[in-house]
């Protein structure tokens, strides 16, 4: 007999729990196949760093299936220097993994508009600064501290122009802070492994994919 749940369900759980059934219908039960051959492990050659923002899924923006992106998501996209002091390195031990276990053949830095991790980070409002109740999110987008001068004194605090600034700014710091991870500086020198930044913009749904010769963020046809 199967088990079913003890406790009642709250509405925004029944949400997903009724998404899962429209999952099992309509995409696990015809492509069994295709998840049989994932029961025994996995080989993505892509890993995407994403925001954690519920508006920018890069498996639903990407349209892949499962098993071909490895995906870390966190606020703001960010990934911190490599460092080894004492403490809990979630990014640092994702990337680890996916460069020295999986073997992937590219990172994606995938920045967004309207990111509220950038907006913080750019006008510095805070409601907290006490670990709980602000001072994570402070912590980490201070991450952005090094750029965030240059963009305030060319464009303000103000609007988009110098939100999107931010956005972008953070791909960049984000692609600087992977090639001072000694394993990734080494792979992409000897030509395994690619760094790409990219940018999608929610208002509009087109996605930007940065030229480092160029420093710009191109849009995708």
């Amino acid at each position: 007999m199967k088990r079913r749940m003890s406790t009642r369900p709250s509405p925004q759980f029944n949400h997903l729990v009724e998404g899962y059934r429209r999952f099992r219908d309509s995409a696990w039960t015809p492509n069994r196949e295709r998840w049989a051959t994932l029961r025994d492990g996995q080989q993505p050659e892509i890993m995407v760093i994403a925001c954690s923002d519920s508006r920018v899924d890069p498996a639903q923006i990407f349209d892949v299936d499962p098993g071909e992106i490895f995906v870390v998501r966190n606020v703001a996209a960010m990934v911190p220097p490599f460092e080894t002091s004492p403490g809990h390195h979630g990014v640092s031990a994702a990337l680890e993994f996916a460069v020295q276990f999986l073997g992937v053949k590219e990172i994606v830095v995938m920045g967004h508009g309207m990111c509220g991790g950038c907006k913080a980070a750019l006008t510095r409002e805070m409601h907290g600064t006490e670990p709980g109740e602000g001072g994570f999110i402070a912590d980490w987008i201070g991450l952005l501290d090094d750029v965030r001068d240059p963009i305030v004194a060319r464009l303000g605090t103000e609007g988009r122009a110098a939100e999107r600034a931010m956005e972008q700014a953070g791909v960049k710091v984000s692609l600087a802070n992977l090639r001072s991870f000694p394993c990734i500086r080494r792979k992409e020198r000897d030509g395994e492994l690619t760094l790409r930044g990219a940018f999608f913009a929610i208002s509009d749904g087109v996605l930007h994919v940065l030229d480092e010769a160029s420093d710009d963020f191109l849009p995708v046809d």
